[in-house]
Protein backbone atom coordinates (compact mmCIF):
# COMPACT_ATOMS: atom_id res chain seq x y z
CA UNK A 1 0.00 0.00 0.00
CA UNK A 2 1.00 3.40 -0.62
CA UNK A 3 1.75 6.21 1.92
CA UNK A 4 3.46 10.02 1.79
CA UNK A 5 5.09 11.29 4.40
CA UNK A 6 5.37 14.66 4.47
CA UNK A 7 8.50 16.19 7.07
CA UNK A 8 8.16 19.62 8.33
CA UNK A 9 11.11 21.01 10.07
CA UNK A 10 9.50 21.64 13.66
CA UNK A 11 9.29 24.34 15.93
CA UNK A 12 9.38 25.30 19.66
CA UNK A 13 6.61 27.64 18.41
CA UNK A 14 3.33 25.99 19.01
CA UNK A 15 2.10 28.47 16.06
CA UNK A 16 4.17 27.30 13.87
CA UNK A 17 3.55 23.66 14.13
CA UNK A 18 -0.18 24.16 13.69
CA UNK A 19 0.55 25.99 10.73
CA UNK A 20 2.35 23.30 8.81
CA UNK A 21 -0.26 20.68 10.47
CA UNK A 22 -3.08 22.85 8.53
CA UNK A 23 -0.98 23.00 5.13
CA UNK A 24 -0.61 19.17 5.11
CA UNK A 25 -4.51 18.38 6.16
CA UNK A 26 -4.58 21.03 2.66
CA UNK A 27 -2.20 18.82 0.71
CA UNK A 28 -3.79 15.49 1.94
CA UNK A 29 -7.21 16.40 0.60
CA UNK A 30 -5.72 17.48 -2.99
CA UNK A 31 -4.36 13.60 -3.49
CA UNK A 32 -6.21 10.36 -3.12
CA UNK A 33 -3.52 8.17 -1.72
CA UNK A 34 -4.36 5.95 1.01
CA UNK A 35 -1.88 6.67 3.97
CA UNK A 36 -0.63 9.89 4.84
CA UNK A 37 0.85 11.01 7.45
CA UNK A 38 3.09 14.02 8.72
CA UNK A 39 6.09 14.00 10.92
CA UNK A 40 9.04 16.79 11.90
CA UNK A 41 12.60 17.11 11.69
CA UNK A 42 13.11 18.62 14.75
CA UNK A 43 11.70 20.50 17.80
CA UNK A 44 8.04 18.32 17.47
CA UNK A 45 6.04 15.36 17.32
CA UNK A 46 6.27 13.06 15.57
CA UNK A 47 9.92 12.34 14.32
CA UNK A 48 10.76 11.13 10.80
CA UNK A 49 11.10 7.40 12.08
CA UNK A 50 7.96 7.68 14.23
CA UNK A 51 5.97 8.97 11.27
CA UNK A 52 7.38 6.06 8.85
CA UNK A 53 6.68 3.61 12.07
CA UNK A 54 2.97 4.84 11.90
CA UNK A 55 2.64 4.72 7.91
CA UNK A 56 4.09 1.05 8.02
CA UNK A 57 1.48 -0.37 11.01
CA UNK A 58 -1.45 1.30 8.63
CA UNK A 59 0.15 -1.08 6.16
CA UNK A 60 2.50 0.91 4.13
CA UNK A 61 5.05 -1.44 1.49
CA UNK A 62 5.99 1.98 0.10
CA UNK A 63 6.20 5.51 1.09
CA UNK A 64 7.25 8.45 -0.85
CA UNK A 65 8.78 11.19 1.54
CA UNK A 66 7.58 14.87 0.57
CA UNK A 67 9.95 17.42 2.16
CA UNK A 68 8.30 20.72 3.02
CA UNK A 69 11.30 22.58 3.00
CA UNK A 70 12.25 25.64 0.83
CA UNK A 71 15.94 24.48 0.10
CA UNK A 72 18.17 21.86 -0.50
CA UNK A 73 20.18 22.10 2.50
CA UNK A 74 21.81 19.92 5.83
CA UNK A 75 18.21 18.56 6.84
CA UNK A 76 17.77 16.77 2.81
CA UNK A 77 21.01 16.23 2.63
CA UNK A 78 21.73 14.40 5.83
CA UNK A 79 19.09 14.14 8.12
CA UNK A 80 16.16 13.18 6.35
CA UNK A 81 18.34 10.28 3.95
CA UNK A 82 19.63 9.28 7.32
CA UNK A 83 16.77 8.56 8.83
CA UNK A 84 15.42 7.21 6.05
CA UNK A 85 18.64 4.55 6.05
CA UNK A 86 17.75 3.29 9.27
CA UNK A 87 13.92 2.55 8.37
CA UNK A 88 15.32 0.40 5.33
CA UNK A 89 16.81 -1.24 7.96
CA UNK A 90 14.26 -1.96 10.17
CA UNK A 91 11.81 -2.94 7.14
CA UNK A 92 13.64 -4.58 4.57
CA UNK A 93 10.11 -4.68 2.76
CA UNK A 94 10.01 -0.96 2.70
CA UNK A 95 10.26 1.18 -0.42
CA UNK A 96 11.06 4.62 0.17
CA UNK A 97 11.07 7.54 -2.32
CA UNK A 98 12.50 11.07 -1.08
CA UNK A 99 11.49 14.03 -3.23
CA UNK A 100 13.01 17.31 -3.44
CA UNK A 101 11.94 20.64 -1.24
CA UNK A 102 10.46 23.37 -3.08
CA UNK A 103 13.73 24.70 -4.18
CA UNK A 104 14.11 27.61 -7.21
CA UNK A 105 10.89 28.10 -8.71
CA UNK A 106 8.70 30.53 -9.92
CA UNK A 107 5.79 30.33 -7.90
CA UNK A 108 8.45 31.16 -4.83
CA UNK A 109 9.54 34.46 -6.66
CA UNK A 110 5.71 35.02 -7.27
CA UNK A 111 5.09 34.58 -3.36
CA UNK A 112 7.47 37.07 -2.33
CA UNK A 113 6.11 39.27 -4.99
CA UNK A 114 2.17 38.89 -3.22
CA UNK A 115 3.70 39.48 -0.04
CA UNK A 116 5.11 42.74 -0.91
CA UNK A 117 2.01 43.90 -2.37
CA UNK A 118 0.48 43.46 0.70
CA UNK A 119 2.47 46.01 2.49
CA UNK A 120 0.55 48.79 0.25
CA UNK A 121 3.93 50.22 -0.57
CA UNK A 122 5.29 50.95 -4.22
CA UNK A 123 7.78 49.67 -5.66
CA UNK A 124 9.85 52.56 -6.87
CA UNK A 125 12.92 53.12 -8.24
CA UNK A 126 14.52 53.85 -5.11
CA UNK A 127 13.59 51.20 -3.43
CA UNK A 128 15.33 47.99 -2.86
CA UNK A 129 14.67 44.85 -2.00
CA UNK A 130 16.08 42.33 0.48
CA UNK A 131 15.68 38.96 0.97
CA UNK A 132 16.16 36.99 4.61
CA UNK A 133 17.12 33.44 4.72
CA UNK A 134 17.54 31.33 7.00
CA UNK A 135 21.29 30.14 6.31
CA UNK A 136 23.28 27.15 5.87
CA UNK A 137 26.61 26.24 5.59
CA UNK A 138 25.71 24.57 2.13
CA UNK A 139 26.99 26.60 -0.57
CA UNK A 140 24.05 25.30 -2.75
CA UNK A 141 21.80 27.15 -0.10
CA UNK A 142 23.97 30.96 -0.70
CA UNK A 143 23.99 29.75 -4.67
CA UNK A 144 19.88 28.80 -4.91
CA UNK A 145 19.07 32.36 -3.11
CA UNK A 146 21.33 34.01 -5.39
CA UNK A 147 19.35 32.40 -8.33
CA UNK A 148 15.87 33.25 -6.95
CA UNK A 149 17.09 37.18 -6.05
CA UNK A 150 17.95 37.35 -9.61
CA UNK A 151 15.02 35.62 -10.60
CA UNK A 152 12.76 37.94 -8.52
CA UNK A 153 14.56 41.46 -9.92
CA UNK A 154 14.05 40.52 -13.39
CA UNK A 155 10.04 39.82 -12.80
CA UNK A 156 9.94 43.62 -10.43
CA UNK A 157 12.68 45.51 -12.32
CA UNK A 158 13.87 46.35 -8.82
CA UNK A 159 16.69 48.64 -8.70
CA UNK A 160 18.92 46.17 -6.59
CA UNK A 161 18.06 42.91 -4.98
CA UNK A 162 20.03 41.67 -1.99
CA UNK A 163 20.24 38.57 0.16
CA UNK A 164 21.13 37.59 3.81
CA UNK A 165 21.36 34.93 6.01
CA UNK A 166 20.53 34.63 9.59
CA UNK A 167 23.12 32.01 10.41
CA UNK A 168 25.60 30.04 8.88
CA UNK A 169 26.38 32.14 5.82
CA UNK A 170 27.31 35.67 4.64
CA UNK A 171 26.32 38.21 4.37
CA UNK A 172 24.67 38.25 8.00
CA UNK A 173 21.17 40.04 8.56
CA UNK A 174 23.34 42.69 10.65
CA UNK A 175 25.65 43.95 7.80
CA UNK A 176 22.99 43.77 5.31
CA UNK A 177 20.84 46.24 7.10
CA UNK A 178 24.19 48.39 7.88
CA UNK A 179 24.80 48.68 3.98
CA UNK A 180 21.20 48.80 3.14
CA UNK A 181 21.24 51.81 5.92
CA UNK A 182 24.18 53.26 4.47
CA UNK A 183 22.80 53.10 0.66
CA UNK A 184 20.66 55.85 -1.31
CA UNK A 185 17.72 53.76 -1.51
CA UNK A 186 15.13 55.30 0.32
CA UNK A 187 12.74 52.38 0.73
CA UNK A 188 13.82 48.99 2.08
CA UNK A 189 11.08 46.22 1.40
CA UNK A 190 12.87 43.16 3.93
CA UNK A 191 11.23 40.30 3.16
CA UNK A 192 11.78 36.72 5.03
CA UNK A 193 12.27 34.09 3.37
CA UNK A 194 10.70 31.62 5.82
CA UNK A 195 7.75 29.24 5.72
CA UNK A 196 6.75 30.06 9.06
CA UNK A 197 7.04 32.11 12.05
CA UNK A 198 8.88 31.48 15.12
CA UNK A 199 12.13 32.69 17.23
CA UNK A 200 13.94 33.48 13.54
CA UNK A 201 10.75 35.94 12.42
CA UNK A 202 10.71 37.09 16.09
CA UNK A 203 14.86 38.11 15.58
CA UNK A 204 14.06 39.93 12.60
CA UNK A 205 10.97 41.70 13.69
CA UNK A 206 13.27 42.82 16.73
CA UNK A 207 16.65 44.29 14.67
CA UNK A 208 14.26 46.23 12.38
CA UNK A 209 12.30 48.20 15.63
CA UNK A 210 15.70 49.36 16.49
CA UNK A 211 16.27 50.73 12.85
CA UNK A 212 16.08 54.43 13.36
CA UNK A 213 16.00 56.91 10.59
CA UNK A 214 14.49 59.86 9.17
CA UNK A 215 15.14 59.41 5.47
CA UNK A 216 14.70 56.02 4.72
CA UNK A 217 11.31 53.47 4.75
CA UNK A 218 11.52 50.11 6.02
CA UNK A 219 9.07 47.61 5.01
CA UNK A 220 8.81 44.36 6.63
CA UNK A 221 7.06 41.71 4.87
CA UNK A 222 5.25 38.79 5.85
CA UNK A 223 7.17 35.66 5.53
CA UNK A 224 6.44 32.90 2.86
CA UNK A 225 4.03 31.04 5.16
CA UNK A 226 2.10 28.31 3.31
CA UNK A 227 0.88 29.63 0.47
CA UNK A 228 -1.79 28.10 -1.96
CA UNK A 229 1.31 27.86 -4.49
CA UNK A 230 2.82 25.63 -2.39
CA UNK A 231 0.00 23.00 -2.34
CA UNK A 232 0.08 23.14 -6.04
CA UNK A 233 4.00 22.43 -5.94
CA UNK A 234 2.92 19.26 -3.34
CA UNK A 235 0.06 18.12 -6.10
CA UNK A 236 2.69 17.97 -8.70
CA UNK A 237 5.10 16.45 -6.89
CA UNK A 238 2.59 13.67 -6.08
CA UNK A 239 0.87 13.56 -9.38
CA UNK A 240 4.31 12.38 -10.76
CA UNK A 241 4.30 9.60 -8.91
CA UNK A 242 1.00 8.30 -9.55
CA UNK A 243 1.71 5.87 -12.36
CA UNK A 244 4.96 4.99 -10.73
CA UNK A 245 2.95 3.70 -7.68
CA UNK A 246 0.01 1.78 -9.12
CA UNK A 247 -0.38 -1.81 -7.97
CA UNK A 248 2.51 -1.18 -5.16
Amino acid sequence: MQAVLYVCHGSRLAKACEEAIAFVEQCKMSTDFPIQEICFIELADPDIATGIEICVKKGATSIIVIPILLLAAGHVKQDIPEAIQKARQRYPFLQILLDEPFGIHEKMVSIIIERMMESAVSLHERAMILLVARGSSDPDTKSAMKTIAGMLQQKTNASRVDVCFLAAAAPSLEDALQAAKQSSYQTIFVVPYLLFTGVLMKKIEQRLRSLTSSDQQWVLCGYLGYHPFLKELIKEKLQKYSQLTIGV
